[in-house]
This record gives structure tokens, sequence and C-alpha cells, in this order.
């Protein structure tokens, strides 16, 4: 069975409503066709009253030259505009089409895929499919009527010199036939060079700060000089390729022209048609050598256009969100872990054989040491993977069978990096969308917020990655917009990590104040008085779970976590 074609539905996204000045700025190219026809017949004319020395006939052709002047212009003003109101509406539906479908795709599917990818799809690659996809189809509409009207209207004047010309078209075709294949394969090429490049750039201006402080600019311009260079040469065999191909075809072309007009100056001579007549073959020579000697040019271009959209889909489609059951945003029962074992890599287990239950509506504290997988089983309850043995279960449902967006709206997480976007304070705290002021102000009192507010405003803009405000201002933005969206199930990884201790205190008895949540809170802050408000502690080590339950019950029994608070506390 025949896969399905990964760039039509993106195709049918630029054609959505859009029909109509397709086929309009169609129609205005295709007046292009009888136009260059007459600018040919009045050349022809003129030479043959001029050998007439006919002046009356002289000044009617003269009239005649203006107004096909004029009507061309004008119709190839139409044109353009035309093709740019239809140009933009393809294109400003394909890129929220590809970026909408990109936003479907799983959390870890971003975490695992370079973003240069992403970057490259939706910059570079559109501005070829304006030029080589969407420009190009008119010509490759137009140009076999230019080629079929230019041929019959040759037919009139001369069978002969037109079969001879038939037979010349042929020429340019060929430099084409052998340069087009690679032309896209080079095309292509260059298309992942900028995806690599993108990549790499985005990610040194975000190393910046570490780049300066260990004084490795040098390093960094080697690195980016090395992708640059890659680049510019991927461009550079494009342009190699193109220039050969199209200077084959101009060489063939220009055959082609001295062999109709050679052959046409024969004709002449010998009385079968007039000088007039080889003046009209000559001029309308280029007619009969653009369409055979752009049309494979523009279908393979079109193709390598069409190729780039295609990559859309295969970047959408390569490690999709997967489907599932939608469940309700409630958690009546619990979350269970039995036996559960999982690593980035094979043979690599960071989480080995865990067993644990969260009961709906109680809190719990996740302690242990650095790389004992704490952020790993947060991560993992937020489906980031469902390459994990054993069971996870969410009210005894099997969380790789659950639908990903309905476990978004029963759980949130605030992680320890915090990504804030270029606008407001509250835009970021309610990403965008309308909450209540209520709502709002509760989520910013709760989350230690509110001072910052009164001091900056919340039309306060955050700046890239929020670089305006504090690590510990950031910090307090992501729980205030968790805290908003209020789901049944908050899992805090080091949240108040940035915190001064009064704040990061107040802040986690506002969380575990919080009726009918269910919390699961990493931290390192072994306060007693804190973590004797959880249910239940649980004990990392080595990614195993070597400690569980009631923080009185732990420290009678002076294991792990006595341990650890009592050396906390020295």
């Amino acid at each position: 069975m025949k896969s399905p074609d990964p760039a039509r539905p993106y195709i049918r996204a630029m054609f959505e409503h859009n029909r109509l000045r397709f086929l309009g700025t169609a129609a205005l190219y295709v007046l292009e066709i009888p136009s260059m026809l007459v600018v040919s017949w009045v050349l022809g004319e003129v030479l043959d009253a001029v050998t007439a020395l006919d002046t009356a006939r002289l000044a009617r052709l003269a009239w005649a030259a203006a107004g096909v002047a004029v009507f061309l212009g004008l119709a190839e003003t139409l044109y353009y505009r035309a093709l740019g109101s239809f140009t933009r509406r393809a294109l400003g539906q394909y890129k929220p089409c590809a970026f909408r479908r990109l936003s479907e795709k799983g959390i870890s599917a971003f975490a695992r895929e370079n973003s240069g990818r992403y970057l490259s799809v939706l910059t570079g690659d559109v501005t070829v499919i304006g030029s080589d996809y969407l420009e190009s189809l008119f010509s490759l509409l137009v140009q076999p009527l230019n080629f079929a009207a230019t041929l019959i209207f040759l037919l009139t004047y001369s069978p002969a010199l037109t079969g001879a010309a038939l037979v010349l078209c042929v020429l340019p075709f060929l430099g084409v036939a052998v340069f087009g294949p690679e032309l896209s394969r080079r095309e292509k090429a260059l298309s992942d060079c900028g995806e690599g490049f993108l990549g790499r750039v985005r990610d040194l201006l975000s190393g910046f700060a570490v780049i300066k402080s260990f004084k490795a600019e040098r390093e960094a311009g080697r690195i980016f000089d090395g992708e640059n260079q890659a680049l510019e040469r991927a461009r550079s065999r494009k342009l190699t390729w193109r220039g050969a191909m199209q200077g084959a075809g101009s060489s063939l072309s220009v055959i082609m022209q001295f062999g109709i007009f050679f052959i046409g100056a024969y004709l002449a001579l010998r009385g079968s048609i007039t000088a007039g007549t080889v003046l009209i073959f000559t001029n309308l020579s280029n007619s009969l050598i653009q369409p055979v000697q752009q049309i494979p040019q523009l279908l393979a271009g079109l193709r390598a256009a069409r190729g780039l959209i295609g990559k859309l889909g295969a970047v959408v489609s390569e490690n999709a969100s997967r489907s599932g059951q939608a469940v309700e945003p409630v958690l009546r029962e619990g979350i269970e872990l039995q036996n559960v074992t999982f690593g980035y890599e094979p043979g690599k287990p960071v989480l080995k054989g865990l067993s644990m239950k969260l009961e709906a509506g109680r809190s719990y504290a996740l302690v242990g040491a650095s790389g004992s997988g704490k952020s790993t089983l947060l991560s993992l309850l937020m489906g980031a993977s469902t390459d994990y043995a054993g069971s996870l279960t969410v009210d005894g449902r099997e969380l790789r069978d659950i639908d990903p967006d309905s476990l978004y709206d029963l759980m949130s997480l605030i992680g320890q990096s915090v990504f804030l976007f270029d606008d407001t304070v509250r835009r970021n705290i309610t990403m965008f969308r309308d909450f209540p002021d209520e709502a709002v102000d509760a989520a910013v009192e709760r989350s230690g917020l509110a001072p910052v507010l009164w001091e900056k405003g919340g039309d306060y803009r955050c700046g890239e990655g929020g670089r305006g405000l504090a690590g510990g201002e950031r910090q307090r933005v992501s729980i205030a917009r968790a805290l908003l969206r209020g789901t049944p199930v908050l899992l805090l990884d080091e949240a108040t990590s940035a915190l001064d201790n009064e704040t990061a205190r107040a802040v986690t008895e506002a969380i575990l104040d919080l009726r009918g949540l269910t919390r699961l809170v990493i931290t390192h802050r072994l306060d007693p008085s804190l973590l004797s408000r959880y249910d239940a502690v649980f004990v990392l080590r080595s990614g195993k779970l070597i400690e569980q339950g009631p923080y009185a019950d732990l420290m009678r029994k002076k294991g792990a976590l006595y341990a650890m608070v009592t050396l906390a506390g020295e």
C-alpha cells in the first residue's frame, strides 16, 4: 500500500480559501501570451512595411505598438499585485499550519530533537517554497500554453520553418535534463546544512554567558566558522550547479536562435517567406525555447521545494505525540508505580524497580542526592517517555495508554529550569489566556510573586528568556503559572531552589495548604518543620527507593533520611 504524501496537508493549507486568487493570478499571467504574439507581429509588419516603403501602414503600426505596450505594462503590474496577494495568503496559511502541527508533538520529542530543524522549516525553507513552488506553479501553467499558442501562430506563416524550429528546440532541453536531478539533490543538501547552522547558532547564543566566563570565544568562533563554512560550501555547490545548468541552456538556446535565423534567411532568399517573417520567428524563438528550457528547471525546483514541504511532514511525524484514551482532569484514587525501571540508554537504567503510591489529595516529598533519579521520575510521570518497564498507572489506567493532552490537563510540572517568553509578567503567568483577575491574584499571592508585581507592575516585560527578572522572580512566575492552571496533580522539581529561605518556606507552605491537590515535591531543603507536613517522604538512592513513610517514622528508624537531615543541620 502506498504511503500518504507527507507534503499534501501543507499544500492543501496553502490553497485553502485561496483558489480564486490563484486562478485570477494565472489569468493575468496568461494575458501576456497574446501580448507577446502581437508584439512580434508588429515588429514583422514594421520590417515588411519598411521594405515596401509603405508610410501609412507604418503609422498604423506605431499606434498598435503603443497600445500593446500600455496593455502589457498594465497586465504585468496587475499580475505581480495578484501574485503578491496569493503568495501572502498561501504562506500566511502554510506557516501557522506547520507551527500547529509541530506544537502537536509530545514533550519528549522537543526534548530529544534539535530545534534548528524547526527553525529551518519555518524560515529558510519557506523562502524557497515561496519562489520555487508557488511562483513556479504559474510558469508551469502558462509555459505549455505559450508554447502551443506560439506554435499555432508560427504555423500560419511557415510550416517548414516551424518544423525546423521544433527540431532545434530539443537542444536546450538536453542541458536541463543532464543537470536538473543533481540540482534537486543539492537544494536538499543546502536545506540540511542550513538546519545544522541554525541549531548551532541558537546553541552558541544561548550559552554566550558560559562562553564569556570560560574565555572560550576563540573556540566558539571556530565552531561557528566550521558550521558557516559547511553552509556556504553547500550554497556554493548548489549555485555552481545551477549556473552550469543555466550556462549550458543559454549556450544551446543561442545555437537554436542562430539556427532559426539562418534557416529563415535561406527561405527568405528563396522567396518562400518575407524578411518580416524571419524577424517574427527569431523574436518568438524564445517563446519556443523557454517552455522547453524552463519547464524541466521549474519541475526540478518544484520537486526540490516539494521535498522541503515533505521534510516538514517528516519532522512533524518523527517522534509524533502518541495517541491514547482521554481521561478526566480528576484524580480519584491515585498514581501507582510497580517495579518501574527506566533509562535513557539501553542497559543503563536511571530508575531501578521503583514501587510507590501517591494517593489522591495527599502531599509527598521526594529527596535524594543529585543523580538519584528524582527529576527523571517526575519527567516520566508527565509522559515524557513510554519506554519504561513495569507498571505506572493513573487511577488504575496505564500511563502509556493515556492521551498526552488529557494527561497535561491532569498534571502540571514546575521544573528547575524556568522559561519565560519575551512578554509581560501577567501574560507569562496566564500563558496568553484569559483568567479572572481574582484567580490570577490568588496565584500571584501564593507563589510569593506579589512584591514583584507591586514593584514592576503586571505589564513589565520579562525580556528574552526572562532576562529582565532575577532567577528567584522567574521561578515565582513559573509557580504562579502552575497554580493558576489548577491541575489536580502538582509536581515540583526543586521549584523553590532560587528563592531565599524565608520566601521558599512561605511558598512551600502555601502549596501544602492547598486543598484537594496531589503534590509530589522534590526538595533539597531538609527543614524538619516542612518535611513533617508531608504525608510521606520518599528517599531515592541511585534510582532505587530505599525509604518511604511519614517523616516522624523515618526519623525514629534513624536510616537514610535521618542521616541526611542530621548532616544538613550540622
